[in-house]
């Protein structure tokens, strides 16, 4: 039941989805520690996939074995597939889009505060030295200056791990020097393979294009084109809009440029993983049941990942390179959550009114700690009301 209120109710982004999670499974239910928490998101930002699915994924394996690992992610991805259905539906009836721009206008702030603090609380854990804080900004820098997400967090692991190994043996032998063995952190380093190789292998085939096909596209080459992208999509679910307007524009020509832009405002303004986009695409060009196989396709690679890579966390955890390797990413992922709040504040905050709900979300969240959820419907709300006034 969590986890489809969580579905039917995270507007906003991974992010904002993650914030919730945080504030459900570790702050109010205490079903795991924020530190696992914090691992569980470090090792998600290095897998392909939507990072809010696989958190759900994730903490549900965590709390019930693989019966959990299959209806938290289930449970999570059906109501915002059944939403964007509709939408789609009424769409492809009448041509248009619902109006939400009331709606989102006081949303977004809301989200905003809503993920500020969910940065801050995770930040408290993650920072647990200076070093690491350094670490930390330099990935955010990075971000911002729109290096890759994914290069941010290999490349910061692999920084911090050795970082931290060279202080252990510093302290081991202060007189002695540093001696690495090239072999032996080969060796270590050979431990994130798990985690990388079968995106970066499995990435060569999303390159391959087909013919031009009609409107009406055959659901095996659209359950294939989305299982590709959900294999290999790194950097978080906004990622996929990218693989959507190369794909299927470009190189199959399925879509309109139009008909992306719509499918960018659906995903927008409907609550839950971003990745239901390809639910209402999947209606699109091949309707009901294109829509049910686009779903499908594109989460089923999540699922396998995490549940290749759940039972290891625990034990890459107890390894003092990994550990090192995992405190670097954690502080790197939340790096980059507070990169996406900066990036989403700059757009969203236009106008008095929004720095209003944004500075009343926030406070009431750091005072009282209320559900997020309440706060982003109270945003919605006044966005309404600021509406009806104008």
């Amino acid at each position: 039941m969590l986890f489809l209120k969580l579905g039917a109710i995270s507007f906003g982004g991974p992010a904002a989805a993650i914030a919730l999670m945080e504030d459900e499974v570790v702050r109010k239910r205490q079903w795991i520690t924020r530190q696992r928490f914090l691992d569980m998101l470090g090792l998600t930002n290095l897998i392909p996939g939507p990072n809010s699915t696989e958190m759900a994924i994730s903490v549900g394996f965590a709390r019930a074995g693989w019966a959990g690992l299959a209806l938290a992610g289930a449970s999570f991805i059906v109501p915002a597939a059944l939403i964007t259905a509709a939408v789609a539906w009424a769409y492809v009836r009448f041509g248009t889009l619902p109006l939400a721009e009331s709606l989102l206008a006081g949303v977004q702030p809301a989200v905003i505060a809503v993920i500020a603090i969910a940065v801050w609380r995770l930040g408290k854990i993650a920072v647990r030295d200076a070093w690491l804080g350094v670490l930390g900004a330099f990935a955010l820098a990075a971000f911002l200056v729109k290096l890759s997400p994914l290069a941010i967090l290999a490349g910061g692991g692999v920084i911090g791990m050795s970082a931290q190994q060279i202080r252990r043996l510093r302290r081991a032998n202060p007189s002695g020097g540093i001696m690495l063995s090239a072999g032996s952190l080969l060796l270590k380093k050979s431990l994130l393979l798990p985690v990388l190789l079968p995106g970066l292998l499995l990435g060569v085939t999303v390159a391959v294009t087909d013919a031009p096909v009609a409107k009406r596209v055959p659901l095996a080459r659209l359950g294939w084109f989305f299982l590709k992208v959900g294999a290999v999509l790194y950097g978080g679910g906004y990622v996929l809009f990218a693989f959507i307007e190369q794909g299927l524009v470009r190189d199959h020509h399925w879509l309109t440029q139009q008909q992306v832009l719509d499918a960018i405002a659906i995903g927008q303004f409907t609550p839950g993983p971003v990745l239901s986009t390809a639910t209402f695409i999947g209606y699109l060009l091949g309707g009901g049941w294109g829509a049910v196989v686009a779903t499908l396709a594109i989460f089923l690679p999540s699922f396998f990942y995490v549940a290749a890579l759940g039972s290891i966390l625990p034990k890459l955890r107890r390894s003092s390179w990994m550990a090192a390797f995992l405190d670097a990413v954690n502080v790197c992922a939340v790096a980059l959550m507070a990169g996406v709040t900066v990036r989403l504040a700059s757009d969203s905050l236009r106008g008095w009114p929004m720095w209003v709900i944004a500075a009343a979300a926030l406070a009431v969240l750091w005072k009282w700690k209320v559900n997020p959820a309440w706060v982003v419907l109270g945003g919605g709300l006044v966005g309404i009301l600021l509406a009806a006034v104008r």
